[in-house]
């Protein structure tokens, strides 16, 4: 396969966003006090977006002939009811995805499909804003 290593790593990411949508939807489900009016919303749209990369991600890996993962990385998703653990837990995830992002986007400058690399590199940019969003939040 041409394209063995890169379908590899977008793999990874897709699993990191698979993880990402159900660290999401869970947090949201459990932000509790004050923070819920804040946090919820935003943890649901987090999980909204990590879908949407997702089945990029999927529809890219198809694309390149491979086999897209169904199954999330395995990192474990840690239960809190503390707002501060959980955005600390979403920098975490969201650091990780930007990393490999970041490796798959070097991968992608010898790719013949500017589509491709286009795409990848939007949801990079987003991954890189919310890292810098949940910085942010956690001052």
């Amino acid at each position: 396969m041409q394209h063995a290593t890169l379908i590899a790593k977008l793999n990874e990411a897709l699993g990191w966003e698979l993880r990402a949508i159900n660290m999401y939807a869970h947090y949201a489900a459990n932000v509790r006090g004050i923070h819920r009016l804040q946090l919820g919303p935003m943890f649901d749209s987090e999980a909204t977006e990590s879908l949407a990369h997702a089945n990029i991600v999927r529809q890219s890996i198809v694309k390149l002939q491979g086999i897209p993962v169904t199954e999330r990385a395995p990192h474990p998703i840690t239960h809190t009811t503390d707002y501060s653990e959980m955005l600390q837990f979403s920098l975490e995830t969201e650091t990780q995805a930007a990393t490999v992002y970041g490796d798959v986007m070097i991968q992608l400058e010898e790719a013949d499909d500017q589509d491709l690399k286009d795409a990848i590199e939007q949801i990079y940019l987003a991954e890189l804003r919310s890292v810098e969003e949940l910085r942010l939040l956690m001052e």
